[in-house]
């Protein structure tokens, strides 16, 4: 027998339809607005709901739509799977290193089962965390996912629910953990949530349209739905963290806030079933507070992304200076971000034309709770034709050199890495914004939509790819034969290479904030970052640069031009190189360089030597 239930409250009569017979719901005693009936109805039967005689609705907490999101929905056995990963016991946010796919485009079948086929390469670039996009059920065959309807149910293309089980336990297998993306602000156009009661409030308003209801009358059902879902992709899933798509669009005033009502929630779900849980945020607040310990006054989620990592180092490698890059692109910004997480933290942001974020504290925070990355679906896909970094430096003298600073940067950074599909390999494929929205009007509005946004920027019209047009996602898909051809085979190669450091040199992960030390030249433009007994030194210019380093080691480099001296490294224009001293208080003097134009961000400060001469115990 099944129980179907559903939440209505302003319903004066609620069918259940099984198999196409219509059965009368009864109210539930004690939870106010909620029906429910027990009927015969094994796993695999279509059923929908019927809310005051009215038209057949997928059940708002569906477990399988077969028939896309506007569909009947179908029952679903969750115990029926049988899983493989008793011992498996969670995959930590510390130490982890992210890799960021979409299941539609990441093989030529754009399913999750051909995805598995995938997965010793990933092994064996060196990451540890396959972070998912939403893969709950969209509008028609393929799109980004943050427009999902059936928030319950796997988008059936991917394969359904089976299908994710099978990923993830295949994750498992090979020592990988699984984050899912899931978004929670907003649900896509066309959901019918508000038929059956008040998810939503027209009090805010969104750039969706009316917000989700986290605050006014009813809202304490519409946070169970959305707790609820949480817990169920983490425990009828063992799926080992969720990604809180854009939480700063939450409007929630109440005095426990969401996140931190998720945050408890799935701390309970941890202790229950023994794996580490995680909670990642998206959020542009640059407010430490999500992440900080609730004992402390926090929210305590696990982490959440730095857009401002990117902006700095996407701003300084292209040069780009537009929108939000305005306030980026010196390397006082990379230095910043390297040693205190935010760019912005507390200071005048002139793309807010405000302050901004406040200061991290880097004596308490460890840096392993903030995601960082030079590339992601974001910051690729919503460019007006989807080039990633290494279309948009095409025809730059030094793009290699550049493509794996970036790189560098981000792998030997104090923060939780995350890499962008086909980033390891520099793919060149576009990853462009792509839908495959069922209704002609919604079609043509975001189609319009999306051209005239960048039309405003001096693109034409013909310029941006149609979001609608299956063109544009079949170009998004990752070539596979790349990867074992130049240039990208020795890209992949740099890749495995610093994972393995950051693997076998613990300094490269340590997530000790108040530790890392950062010296730089603007002018000169050159960086070195102290992590532990390793000096991360780059070279940003187009000239070599000579850096006094003591006993210098070289450990790795991005060209075999780095040259070693007895106590200076050469890095010739656009190069990263790795290098061990000989000890941890080695003294550097930048002697050579006048006082005024060596910057040094420390937590523990430098001290002045002699006259034209500083010392730094980086």
């Amino acid at each position: 027998m099944t129980v179907f239930s559903v939440w209505a409250p302003d319903a004066g009569r609620v069918d259940v339809e099984v198999s196409g017979r219509a059965q009368a719901m009864s109210p539930v005693g004690g939870r106010p607005g909620w029906w429910a009936l027990e009927a015969d109805a094994p796993a695999g039967t279509d059923y929908a709901f019927r809310l005051d005689g009215g038209d057949p609705l997928a059940d708002p907490r569906s477990p399988r739509q077969p028939y896309g999101p506007h569909g009947v929905s179908r029952t679903y056995d969750h115990g029926a799977f049988a899983w493989t990963d008793d011992r498996w016991t969670g995959a930590p946010l510390a130490g982890a290193v992210i890799y960021e796919l979409h299941a539609g485009t990441f093989t030529p079948e754009g399913t999750l089962d051909a995805a598995i086929g995938r997965l010793d390469h990933l092994v064996s670039l060196g990451v540890t965390v396959v972070e998912l996009m939403p893969v709950a059920a969209i509008p028609g065959e393929h799109g980004w996912g943050y427009d999902g309807i059936g928030l319950w149910a796997v988008h059936e293309p991917y394969g359904g629910p089976d299908a994710l089980k099978r990923f993830v336990a295949a994750c498992h297998e090979r020592g990988l953990g699984v984050f899912l993306d899931v978004v929670y602000n907003h649900v896509g156009p066309g959901n019918k949530l508000a038929s059956f009661g008040p998810y939503f409030t027209d009090v805010y308003s969104t750039p969706w349209g009316p917000a989700v209801n986290l605050d006014q009358a009813w809202s304490d059902e519409v946070r169970s739905f959305i707790v609820g879902n949480a817990l169920m992709w983490l425990r009828d899933y063992h799926v080992d963290g969720l990604r809180l798509d854009a939480v700063h669009a939450f409007q929630d005033h109440r005095a426990v806030h969401l996140l931190e009502e998720l945050a408890v929630a799935v701390d309970g779900l941890s202790a229950a079933t023994g794996r580490s849980l995680v909670l990642v945020a998206e959020s542009d607040l640059n407010n430490p507070r999500l992440v900080t310990p609730r004992p402390a006054g926090g929210y305590g989620l696990t982490g959440q992304w730095s857009d401002d990592f990117h902006h700095t180092v996407h701003a300084l490698v292209t040069g780009e200076r537009q929108g939000y890059y305005g306030d980026f692109g010196a390397i006082a910004g990379v230095a910043k971000v390297l040693a205190r997480a935010y760019f912005h933290d507390g200071t005048w942001s002139s793309f807010r034309r405000r302050t901004h974020g406040r200061p991290v504290d880097t004596l308490t925070m460890p840096g392993y709770r903030f995601v960082v990355f030079a590339q992601d679906h974001d910051q690729v896909g919503n460019r007006a034709v989807g080039d990633r970094l290494p279309a948009t430096l095409a025809g730059h003298p030094h793009r290699d050199g550049l493509l794996r600073i970036a790189a560098g940067l981000v792998l030997t950074s104090p923060f939780t890495p995350m890499l962008f599909m086909g980033e390891e390999w520099g793919a060149d494929t576009p990853w462009q914004f792509f839908t495959d929205h069922t209704d002609p009007f919604l079609a043509r509005a975001v189609s319009d939509g999306r051209r005239s946004e960048f039309a405003a920027h001096g693109w034409g019209f013909a310029e941006v790819p149609d979001p609608q047009d299956p063109a544009t996602f079949l170009r998004s898909k990752l070539d596979w034969s790349q990867p074992s051809r130049e240039p990208h085979a020795s890209l992949l190669g740099w890749h495995r290479s610093l994972l393995a450091l950051r693997r076998s040199r613990p300094e490269l992960a340590d997530p000790r904030l108040d530790q890392v030390r950062v010296a730089y030249d603007e002018a000169a433009r050159w960086l070195v970052v102290h992590r532990g007994a390793l000096r991360v030194a780059v070279n940003f210019g187009d000239s070599p640069v000579e850096l006094p380093f003591s006993a210098p080691v070289l450990v790795l480099g991005s060209e075999p031009t780095v040259e070693v001296r007895a106590e200076s490294v050469i890095l010739p224009a656009a190069t990263f190189a790795i290098v061990e001293t000989s000890s941890l208080s080695s003294w550097y003097r930048f002697g050579r360089y006048r006082l005024s134009r060596v910057a040094f961000l420390s937590d523990l400060g430098c001290w002045v030597g002699k006259t034209g001469e500083r010392e730094c115990s980086l």
